[in-house]
């Protein structure tokens, strides 16, 4: 069985393709094998059929923070010049991540439901606090990224122009990417093979510091104070690691061909870096924007069209989930239309 895994796996360069479609049935089915038991746990509650796509959104969205990005290029980097394919780090850092998100439901959920009688007290307090530390953290994302996707539009704009392009000098930007991932930098030395991210990213969850982790456990405690058993609220921390296994392996799998190309093309990896800072941009505005919004709503009791439509969002939160997915779709598709119509496949990099 080992000798299986790591054939199908590890960082040899033979049979890539065969590796991939492996990879990808395993995680399909873990998918898909999620909703079964979201549905079966739920199809007679519609609304939490809505919670169960707002978590697994989550974990989607999750995925695109910059420190997951960072943490995933940085090795996949070091050990592709090392002349391995290391075609399982994303995989294997978003399982050691979603270690510590199911275990912290579990214990915070349990807790939950031992203080069920004494939680309505700290309910408005608590979600006072958990929406303004929710939306500060999303917030401080998007102007992280801002930053980054600024100097990364400006280097592509300058090889656009025929200007020398240093590779180094973007590798050392995007380095940048995170307060885990700086806290974490002298670790990445110590990663040798695809499967020690596990320990890195378990390393990463333990800080939890975005927002969508502080989300995720929230609707965790708040089945449990609603008398939800807990193996149905296991369905949410287990639908966010599906979320989030299948974006980081992909995330990683596109690194690993993106450095591939980028021995002839560089200008791949500079589109690729300005196209899921933007998401990431772009994601972190909209849910801390709603949730802000929100906020207002609550605390100043306003009302009209568009007051009621954000009071109405926050009421019905799975609604986002639905969003957050297509602003994926869409920021995907535009991107590769974009790329192709100005054929910057086209543009010669002098390096």
């Amino acid at each position: 069985m080992i000798t299986v895994v790591k054939a199908l796996f590890g960082d040899g360069s033979g049979q890539m393709k065969q590796k991939v479609i492996a990879l990808y049935a395993v995680l399909i089915l873990f998918n898909v094998a999620a909703w079964v038991w979201a549905f079966i746990a739920f199809h007679d509650y519609p609304l939490l059929m809505g919670t169960s796509i707002l978590a697994y959104s989550f974990g989607l969205r999750h995925a695109v923070d910059a420190d997951h990005i960072a943490a995933i290029d940085n090795v996949t980097r070091k050990l592709m010049q090392a002349g391995k394919r290391p075609i399982s780090v994303g995989l294997m850092f978003s399982l050691g991540h979603s270690t510590i998100v199911v275990l912290a439901s579990v214990v915070i959920a349990a807790t939950a439901m031992a203080m069920q009688d004494k939680m309505a007290g700290f309910k408005e307090i608590g979600g006072l606090i958990g929406t303004l530390v929710s939306t500060s953290f999303l917030f401080a994302i998007a102007v992280m990224n801002l930053v980054i996707l600024r100097s990364v539009i400006q280097t592509f704009r300058r090889v656009k122009r025929g200007e020398r392009y240093v590779e180094e000098d973007l590798n050392l930007l995007l380095a940048g990417r995170g307060l885990m991932a700086r806290l974490f930098r002298p670790l990445f030395g110590l990663i040798t093979k695809s499967w020690h991210m596990y320990f890195l990213g378990f390393l990463f969850g333990l800080g939890f510091d975005t927002a969508t982790e502080v989300g995720l456990l929230g609707i965790s405690a708040a089945g449990a104070a609603q008398g939800m058993p807990i193996w149905s609220i296991l369905v949410f921390p287990v639908l966010f690691m599906a979320g989030m296994t299948l974006i980081d392996t992909t995330d990683s799998i596109l690194m690993l061909g993106a450095y591939g190309w980028a021995f002839v093309k560089p200008i791949r990896k500079l589109y690729y870096n300005i196209t899921i800072t933007s998401v990431s941009v772009l994601v972190a505005l909209l849910v801390a924007s709603i949730e802000g919004l929100g906020l207002v709503v609550d605390t100043f009791k306003l009302s009209g069209g568009f007051w009621d439509a954000i009071g109405g969002l926050n009421d019905n939160f799975g609604i986002i989930g639905y969003l957050i997915v297509g602003v994926f779709a869409l920021s995907w598709l535009v991107s590769v239309a974009i790329y192709r119509w100005k054929r910057y496949e086209e543009i010669e990099v002098v390096s």
